[in-house]
């Protein structure tokens, strides 16, 4: 397995700085948001899609520090009902990601309204009242599947083979069933960006989830969550107060190891590898409270420490 982080994680930093600091932490290479919910502050999409010196430049930048590129990352909504840029972010980097031989696009699966002509995007997550199966075809049968399917083609086209979706909160594939069932309706350029941090405040088990998955793993971010046991007790998991106040939240995205410990670390990547799994792990570095480098470096040294890196050569003696 190699080990990088996202490079969002350092957003405040120039480009430059990002990838000097890479070198500086022992990193293997970096994953480069191109837009989305980013203001991708490390890329120019624009210049990427017309430039083909813009991304020969943006390539040499990583191969004259023996840094790799992961991946291209669009997170967003992009069947967003009112926000049809999210989607167009999505088929660029896809594009632009053919052109300069990467061949992992991470992003989401996106959530559409719940009917033809609602202006905002529609999660379901119970099964009553009826209603909500209504909503749930519409957006599988009609938006979700349809969306994809052409997605998987320019893909193909593009050279892109790897689209690894983020099972997160407020889309259609948040959980490992909502990924297995999409993958099955599109095909296998579907796969699973697997981050730990989300199933945990959903109550999933993401060491399960490795395994369940199996060669659909086609990405993995290192991102721990904390879950606030007292504001559980009497709120749940169900939480929408503000991000920058952890005190008052039961769950928090924070510092690998400040969630979940170097053991439970160790166990995730022996899952992954049980899994079949040998590729990128890419830190996701999303705490309020600590500096962002420093919660980094720590994030860094955690995974150097438990990270799987060199293969597998032990077999038993003849006896």
């Amino acid at each position: 397995m190699k080990l990088g982080f996202v490079t969002d994680s350092l957003g405040a930093m120039s480009f430059d700085e990002v990838l000097d600091n890479a070198v500086r932490l022992g990193v293997s290479g970096l994953e480069v948001n191109t837009g989305g919910w980013s203001t991708a502050p490390h890329f120019d999409l624009g210049a990427m899609k017309s430039d083909a010196r813009a991304r020969k430049r943006f390539l040499d930048a990583f191969a004259d520090r023996g840094l790799e590129l992961i991946a291209l990352n669009a997170n967003g909504n992009p069947l967003h009902p009112t926000q049809p840029e999210q989607a167009e972010c999505l088929k660029d980097t896809i594009r632009i990601a053919g052109d300069m031989g990467i061949k992992t696009v991470v992003t989401m699966s996106g959530l559409p309204a719940g009917q033809e002509g609602d202006l905002m995007p529609n999660w379901v997550v119970s099964s009553w009242p009826p209603e909500t199966q209504q909503i749930l075809r519409y957006q599988w049968q009609d938006k979700l599947i349809p969306f994809w399917g052409e997605i998987a083609e320019l893909a193909k086209a593009s050279g892109v083979e790897r689209i690894a979706l983020e099972m997160h909160g407020n889309q259609c594939v948040y959980n490992v069933p909502s990924l297995l069932k999409l993958r099955a309706a599109v095909g296998p350029v579907i796969g699973a960006n697997l981050d730990p941090s989300h199933l945990f405040w959903m109550g999933a088990d993401p060491l399960a989830a490795a395994e369940a998955l199996g060669d659909a793993i086609y990405h993995v971010h290192a991102k721990d969550t904390f879950l606030n046991p007292p504001k559980q007790a009497v709120g749940s998991l169900l939480e929408n107060g503000s991000l920058m106040d952890i005190p008052a939240r039961s769950w928090s995205y924070i510092t690998l190891g400040f969630g979940h410990g170097e053991e439970w670390w160790r166990q995730f990547c022996y899952r992954l590898k049980m899994a079949g799994y040998d590729g990128w792990l890419s830190i996701e570095h999303e705490d309020v409270l600590l500096n962002s480098f420093e919660g980094l470096r720590k994030s860094v040294d955690l995974m150097l420490g438990v990270l799987p890196i060199a293969q597998a050569d032990y077999s038993p003696q003849a006896i």
